[in-house]
């Protein structure tokens, strides 16, 4: 493991990775930043915990979709779980936008 210093959302963090994973550890900073920056920058949100959050709900979504194309044959179980990942997803939404509310 070597130590790879990143920069998200204007704030630096470093990352032990294998060599080998350097690049797609790269490509998810770059990917993460962007999505950060993006809603940021629309107003969506303010605080960096909530910019993370609804960052890593959007990055989950579109990995999901993407399974999703892939295996079009979806189980039961599959779809309780995605629902329920709705469900925490709008209940933290909630509760970010409560807890904003208060400072």
């Amino acid at each position: 493991m070597e130590p790879v210093d990143v920069r998200i959302l204007d704030r630096d963090f470093r990352i032990a990775v294998a060599p080998q994973e350097r690049p797609s550890l790269l490509a998810a900073v770059s990917e993460v930043d962007t999505r950060m920056r993006q809603i940021r920058d629309a107003g969506r949100a303010t605080s960096l915990d909530r910019i993370a959050v609804m960052a890593a709900i959007q990055l989950a979504h579109d990995l999901i979709a993407r399974r999703t194309e892939q295996a079009p044959v979806v189980s039961p179980e599959e779809l309780e779980l995605r629902a329920n990942a709705r469900r925490l997803a709008t209940e933290i939404e909630t509760e970010l936008a409560r807890q904003e509310a208060l400072f």
